[in-house]
């Protein structure tokens, strides 16, 4: 049996996933942040100052669901953007320990707001967020 486009779980999430993401893009555009910069940007700043660790890349990389190679790239720019530094591990000679400097944590800080902000208009038709984190924590692992 085959279901019409329009009615394909599949093709409809990938739908909502480019709009979200042209949401999310057009929102960090101001801030001078692509959204994986946002991401890797926003975990090192949890990471460091909530959860209170000095993250390997590898760790930031697992973290933030990102491929370590790409993971890397995008951690030299915002090392050249003066948002974070990246330092010999002090465990492993092999390994960089990642830290968000003042201005990293402060353009963190309101890059997140502004993402939220866009998360909240995005997913309000989807009604109780409780239920809808529910099924996309379920959906992601």
């Amino acid at each position: 049996m085959s279901l019409h486009p329009a009615d394909s779980p599949g093709l409809l999430l990938w739908r909502a996933t480019l709009r979200w993401q042209r949401l999310i893009t057009a929102v960090l555009k101001p801030l001078d942040l692509t959204h994986v910069q946002f991401v890797l940007l926003a975990s090192t700043w949890w990471l460091t100052h909530v959860a209170d660790e000095t993250p390997s890349q590898r760790r930031l990389a697992d973290y933030a669901g990102t491929d370590p190679m790409m993971t890397s790239q995008v951690l030299r720019v915002l090392q050249a953007k003066g948002l974070i530094t990246r330092t010999a591990h002090p465990d492993d000679s092999r390994a960089h320990s990642i830290r968000v400097t003042r201005p990293g944590a402060s353009l963190a800080k309101r890059a997140i707001s502004v993402v939220e902000a866009a998360d909240a208009d995005f997913f309000r038709p989807a009604g109780n967020q409780k239920t809808l984190l529910n099924l996309l924590h379920h959906l992601a692992d």
